[in-house]
């Protein structure tokens, strides 16, 4: 099992940028593939992002292809989340989240965070 826990969410101006950090805890966190997925109000939570345990592989969602980059740091237990050029559309509850299978990581990953607010004024 592995507990995540996110920071880096605040405010941004649009066109502004913010870098999102996930914590996990144990020994394991290499193993495991990594997401990001948000949550506007009012809406159903969407994927955003993911790479794999090696980080050799990485999805985007079209929506963000181009403007957010996902990364990790296996030594750190860390995987982080870019967010360039943002626009209002990307306020959102942002959730880290892990998975052990790569085919799992953008519909049903096994544990989830408690989440981050980012919030884009125009």
């Amino acid at each position: 099992q592995v507990q995540l826990v996110e920071s880096g969410g605040g405010s941004a101006q649009a066109g502004g940028s913010r870098r999102l950090s996930c914590v996990a805890s144990g020994r394991t966190f290499s193993t495991y593939h990594m997401s990001w997925f948000r949550q506007a109000p009012g809406k159903e939570r969407n994927f955003v992002a993911a790479i794999s345990w090696s980080g050799g592989n990485t999805r985007y969602a079209d929506s963000v292809q181009g403007r957010f980059t996902i990364s990790r740091d296996n030594a750190k237990n860390t995987v982080y989340l870019q967010m360039n050029n943002l626009g209002p559309e990307d306020t959102a509850v942002y959730y880290c989240a892990a998975s052990t299978e790569w085919i799992l990581v953008k519909t049903r990953p096994a544990y989830w965070g408690q989440g981050t607010q980012v919030t884009v004024s125009s």
